[in-house]
């Protein structure tokens, strides 16, 4: 086992983990070769050169208003969010063979049922009909850098009009390891297969270390492009990059990909303006988000931060924010201090987790989507997210005095790498071994 869901460290291999019963069988796994959301990569014999972003021309002026990406289908009316009963949910397998297998997603307007399943070596393969589809959508291999846990092609996002246009957007680390960003097209005349040859890079950014390579990219509900970026990798951020606005590393980025070459900054993002600031941050004090999500019943946006050695994080932003929220790290290891002083800490107003849980549990969080779906109506408003390493899946129910009640949904057969969820909101579980499933009623 050699990955960690791509933002997380699985490579802990040799250093035995603290984990209860639950976790049995899969701290077997995580000793043979696997690492977790710690201190996990061991830093190059050589001091790493800081991270630097390649430049990238940017204009930052007020963007036309971008078009709303298409509303779900039948969306279901708004009711109070119940926590789930005990045992009344499972997995249902719905595809298999596919490789390393990192994200799901699907294309907006297309009424064919067709799912992207995104792999780790650098592969984008269809499952349609309960068969991974031959040949490949796209296969971007030879630009790909895979060999470390973290590193590969990490996620795609499609255009909001990509029914009427044809463009998508990928995520990767390059075969020297630094992130790029980078639109792409479908080939004319075949809606199956992307043209390997349209690739323009949007956006690269310079990774001091293998591992916190972030990995999604995401269309807001207001049409812009949400990017997240680890803070470098090694462990206990040694750049700093968390608390340092003025790197793209540890942020979650927001840029309008669609009004303007390569990008153009929303005006109305947090820091425009701000002298030092990278005015493409939306959000900072970051670890290293794997996975985050938007409800597309609110706009609300949940990010799940991996940890270091204690706590997993999921954190949660209204859709009404402006933006600029410090999530802390690396003052904060989710609600406790990791290091710094308190005096510096009261100047920076962070946002702590809604829930956080530790090492008894799991050890790198995997974020995961509000449900929205039709077929399992007493899910409604529940986020579901899980745990690489011990395959657990919870949901977050919110409460009326504000805090989120944590349940657990279901137990997994392995290490969940990624969620997903198609246009009709329901939500999938996808595992490192291979297999799509489902999540269904008993």
């Amino acid at each position: 086992m050699i990955y960690s869901t791509g933002t997380r460290s699985l490579s802990r291999g040799k250093r035995a983990l603290k984990l209860g019963p639950l976790l049995a069988l899969v701290a077997l796994f995580s000793l043979l070769g696997s690492a977790c959301g710690g201190d996990e990569l061991e830093p190059p014999a050589a001091t790493p050169a800081v991270a630097t972003t390649i430049p990238t021309p940017i204009v930052a002026t007020p963007a036309p208003e971008p078009t709303a990406p298409p509303a779900p289908t039948a969306a279901p009316a708004l009711s109070t969010p119940q926590p789930p009963a005990a045992g009344a949910y499972a997995l249902e397998a719905v595809g298999t063979g596919f490789k390393r297998p990192l994200y799901l997603t699907y294309a907006p307007g297309d009424a064919s049922g067709r799912l992207f399943i995104v792999e780790q070596d650098g592969t984008i393969a269809i499952l349609k009909d309960g068969r991974r589809q031959e040949p490949l959508f796209l296969d971007i291999d030879s630009r790909v850098g895979s060999r470390a846990n973290e590193q590969g092609l990490l996620s795609m996002a499609f255009d909001p009009d990509y029914a009427t246009n044809g463009i998508f957007y990928v995520y990767y680390t390059d075969t020297g390891g630094d992130t790029v960003v980078a639109r792409y097209r479908v080939a004319a005349g075949n809606p199956n297969a992307a043209d390997p040859d349209s690739e323009e890079v949007i956006l690269r950014v310079g990774q001091p270390y293998s591992n916190h390579n972030g990995g999604l990219i995401k269309f807001g509900p207001d049409g812009y492009l949400y990017v997240t970026l680890g803070d470098g990798g090694s462990g206990g951020d040694p750049l700093n990059s968390g608390q340092d606005r003025s790197t793209l590393l540890g942020t979650l980025l927001r840029i309008d990909v669609r009004s303007g070459s390569p990008y153009v900054i929303p005006a109305d993002n947090p820091f425009v303006g701000h002298e030092g600031v990278r005015p493409e941050i939306w959000a900072w004090g970051l670890r290293n988000v794997w996975r985050f999500s938007f409800d597309r019943a609110t706009g609300d946006l949940f990010t799940a931060d991996v940890g270091q050695n204690k706590l997993e994080e999921v954190n949660f932003q209204p859709a009404s924010s402006p933006g600029g929220e410090n999530y802390g790290w690396k003052l904060f290891e989710g609600s406790e201090q990791f290091s710094g002083s308190r005096e510096g800490m009261a100047r920076r107003e962070m946002v702590f987790p809604i829930a956080e849980y530790g090492r008894s549990e799991g050890c790198s969080v995997t974020g995961g989507y509000v449900y929205r779906g039709q077929q399992l109506p007493d899910l409604a408003g529940n986020y579901i997210f899980g745990d690489y390493c011990s395959g657990i899946v919870w949901t977050l129910t919110p409460q009326a005095d504000g805090t989120w009640l944590r349940t657990v949904l279901m137990q997994a057969p392995s290490e969940i790498t990624s969620f997903g969820e198609d246009a009709d909101g329901e939500v999938y579980v996808i595992i490192r071994p291979g297999t799509i499933y489902r999540i269904t009623s008993k």
